[in-house]
């Protein structure tokens, strides 16, 4: 099942488009909530501590891959418009193994290293046996998280964004279910709840995996053995080169996956760096800001996801070479993501101490008033990280993926300095990471705007 993003009203399109990535980004979003919540509620805050940090650490490793899909994901959706399916397969192939290689590194170098990184993150030794068991059994699903978003993005470069909502529905669903079954029924502990992410995360990605091969000729011809020998001759009885394809998909790809995946790292490198600061501050302020940033996550997420569906549309369109659909399609995105980002900022400022209470109990007022501190300062400005999502996404889609990583350096490089230069200081304390966050983001903002009025304005070809 494709969708064409060429056609159409453009609003319509990006919005029945964006929809299921945003869901299922949401549902994902909250299938990690689930270990944070159940864990805070029945196993205290030291387990919640853990969690969150434990948190922290997966989505800078996961975002390596993810970030490699997403940038392999832009470059499918461009041939896709192109309408070159010959160069699309040659690409999926490519990235697939690549990706597939770098999962498996990843993977084994983090077994091998867990006891340096838990040090790096200078955990407190009463959290640190508790983050040893989380974080070994949660490394187990980092193949499942590389399968589920290779196949989700491939699908979804195809105007496909249903499936993948699909399935990540149903193995949430699953992974809450698994997770009060664990924890409160079997008492398995914090063990549990990762027990319970992995699982969830394996039928996802082995499902989709399947479902892909089953339903996509274009896929099965890219990834099977005989089948892609098979193709290759049929290319080459229609005058495409035979050799060639192969090492120039794999030098586009490493350009695209890679610039992508050093943008997702480098951004949670530095919360990662950020996390290793808060932890500093004790265990009170490592559980507000756990719960806190699940919140945020969880309230930005939707302007996120359509940042990254809009670069799939702008792909498409600039593939067809469709640059007046693809300048109409800035003014809309912009429009509709501001709506949204005025509205959560609202509800996030004006709520802040009540979703505190979604991860700790009433008893806990010191925690509850950090996370809200927290919330307040970064529910504020919505707006500017909504732009800055608009913006990767954008530069993704024109091939200027470096361009994406310069923003994220310059607003993650701004978060880390400022965090660490304010936070020592005791009249700003914790306030002053807090602070730091939305700083960075707008001077990113400003940065690409600036480059887009400077340099960009109308693009021109994608080897352009």
């Amino acid at each position: 099942m494709t969708k064409d993003l060429t056609t159409g009203n453009v609003t319509k399109t990006m919005l029945l488009f964006a929809g299921p990535m945003i869901v299922g980004n949401l549902l994902q979003q909250f299938y990690n909530i689930a270990d944070t919540l159940i864990v805070g509620k029945f196993l205290g805050a030291s387990a919640m501590a853990a969690v969150g940090t434990a948190y922290t650490l997966m989505s800078f490793l996961t975002s390596i891959l993810i970030g490699l899909c997403m940038g392999s994901g832009s470059l499918f959706s461009f041939y896709f418009g192109k309408k070159d399916i010959f160069k699309m397969q040659s690409c999926i192939r490519a990235s697939f193994f690549m990706i597939g290689g770098i999962t498996v590194f990843v993977n084994v170098l983090s077994f091998l290293l867990v006891n340096q990184i838990l040090w790096l993150l200078q955990i407190p030794d009463e959290l640190m046996d508790m983050m040893r068991l989380y974080v070994l059994i949660i490394f187990i699903g980092i193949i499942f998280i590389f399968l589920y978003n290779f196949f989700s993005y491939f699908l979804r470069a195809l105007g496909n964004s249903i499936i993948p909502l699909l399935f990540l529905g149903a193995t949430s669903i699953l992974n809450v279910v698994l997770d009060l079954i664990f924890v409160i029924v079997f008492h398995w502990g914090i063990g549990g709840a990762a027990a319970a992410t992995v699982i969830s995360q394996g039928i996802s990605g082995i499902g989709i995996g399947v479902y892909a091969l089953v339903k996509e000729p274009w896929l099965r011809e890219s990834l099977l053995p005989g089948a892609w020998h098979r193709r290759v001759q049929a290319a080459a009885s229609e005058g495409k080169e035979r050799t060639a394809p192969a090492k120039e998909a794999l030098k586009e790809v490493a350009r695209f996956s890679f610039a992508a995946s050093i943008q997702q790292s480098v951004m949670n490198f530095g919360i990662l760096v950020v996390q290793g600061l808060v932890n500093s501050f004790g265990v009170a302020v490592m559980a507000a800001f756990t719960a806190a940033v699940k919140i945020d996550s969880f309230a930005y997420m939707p302007a996120q996801e359509f940042g990254n569906a809009f670069s799939l549309y702008v792909s498409q369109n600039f593939g067809a070479g469709k640059e007046e659909r693809v300048q109409t399609g800035i003014k809309r995105a912009l429009g509709v993501s501001m709506i949204f980002c005025i509205f959560i900022s609202v509800v996030v400022f004006g709520l802040a101490d009540k979703l505190m209470l979604l991860f700790v109990s009433a008893s806990e007022t010191e925690i509850i008033g950090i996370g809200a501190g927290y919330l307040r300062v970064e529910g504020a400005f919505y707006c500017g990280i909504g732009i800055l999502f608009l913006l990767y996404a954008f530069y993704r889609g024109i091939n200027k993926p470096e361009m994406s990583l310069i923003l994220t350096i310059i607003s993650l490089g701004t978060r880390i300095l400022l965090a660490y230069v304010l936070a020592p200081i005791p009249a700003i304390g914790v306030l002053g990471i807090w602070w730091a966050i939305p700083i960075g983001w707008f001077l990113a903002d400003m940065t690409g705007i600036l480059y887009w009025i400077l340099k960009v304005r109308r693009p021109k070809s994608i080897s352009g």
